[in-house]
């Protein structure tokens, strides 16, 4: 099973490349396939590349539900 998550950009490095946090764990990830991503913004993760950005509040209400069913860390 593959897993796609919320995580929000907390750092852009190059044009094409982001620092994202959840729940504390940041990563280094792709930003090659998706257009316009800018500080603060909530992207959605899989396997090191963010596949397509999120509405702030969708993300915090998925982020709610995977926290809630233990699937986050922390």
């Amino acid at each position: 099973m593959c897993l796609a998550i919320p995580a929000r950009v907390i750092e852009l490095c190059a044009p094409d490349v982001a620092i994202v946090d959840l729940s504390g764990v940041r990563k280094e990830i792709s930003l090659a396939l998706v257009d316009e991503v800018a500080l603060g913004d909530y992207v959605i993760v899989h396997v090191g590349y963010a596949l397509s950005k999120l509405d702030p509040a969708e993300a915090e209400k998925t982020l709610r539900l995977f926290a809630e069913a233990e699937m986050l860390p922390g």
